[in-house]
This record gives C-alpha cells, structure tokens and sequence, in this order.
C-alpha cells in the first residue's frame, strides 16, 4: 500500500512538473513574438505612434494627388498633393478661369493624426486648414473642423492619386 502511494505521488509530481515547463517556453515564446512585433512595426512619417493596420502603415500614400475643387468665385481650382517617404508634402493650387491666373505653391512638413488616417501640413497660410483623409489611392479634403466636405459637391473634393 505504501509502495502504490508513493508511486501515484511520483506520477502526480511528474505530471506537475510537466505542466509548469510547458507552460514557461509559451510565455516565453509570446514575449519574444512581442518583441519581435515591436521591432517590426513600421516607422512613423512625424508624430504618430503605430497602432496597427491603417492609412500611414497599409496604405500605399506616397505620391501625388489631383483634382478640381469647386471654387464660389472661379471655375475651380487644381489642385495638386504630393506626400513624400520625408515626410513632406508639395501643395500646388491653379484658380482657373481668373483673368491673371492664380497659382500658389507651398511646401513644407506633414505630420499623421495618432490612429495613422489623417495629414495635417505645417506651414500654410491663409483659408486652407492643410488636413487630408488618406485612403487607397486617393486623399479626401477636409474642411475647417477635420471633417468630410459632405452635400452635393462631397465626391469634388476627393483627389485621385496620379
């Protein structure tokens, strides 16, 4: 009797210990796929921080955009983006249909909002808020407030990538 139980209390120590080591390499194993995560997580353009799959880091945004936004006073305005690997950003507007045509071109540093689906330029001036939507092969103008253009003209307001 004494012999059996101290068989079953071997048994059960064996299996126990079993237990533990299988479960250490698993926590070791997902430190490790963390760190490994960590360190292949893309970089940031400026300013944001990765928090997985989104407009900076699936998106296809480098190159340049275009299209004809709807002008109060003028028959549009080309309108032209390029986002650059850098970091920075070209930003060239045509007012079409004024007598001396108006072309503005300004240049500068963007930076990615911190869920990776909005650019922000720096240094523009005057009416542009700078702020665009970016998706797969095309960028939406935002307006004033960071938001859609939504109506009629919403679809306007969307360049398309060149």
């Amino acid at each position: 009797m004494k012999k059996s139980l101290l068989f079953l209390s071997l048994v059960s120590f064996a299996f126990g210990s079993c237990n533990k080591s299988a479960d250490a390499p698993t926590a070791e194993a997902e430190t490790t796929q963390s760190q490994t995560a960590s360190e292949n997580a893309p970089e940031a353009v400026t300013g944001a921080t990765y928090t997985g799959d989104n407009s900076q880091t699936s998106v296809d945004w480098q190159g340049t955009y275009f299209a004809t936004l709807p002008c109060g006073h003028c028959e549009g305005i080309e309108t032209w983006v390029t986002l650059k690997g850098d970091g920075t950003y070209e930003y060239k507007t045509n007012y079409l249909g004024l007598n001396d045509a108006r072309e503005e071109i300004f240049t500068g540093k963007f930076s990615w909002d911190a869920a990776g689906g909005i650019v922000s330029f720096e240094g523009l001036i005057g009416d542009y808020p700078g702020k665009f939507k970016v998706g797969e092969n095309q960028i939406w103008y935002l307006n004033a407030e960071g938001k859609k253009i939504e109506g009629d003209l919403a679809n306007q307001y969307i360049l398309k990538k060149k």
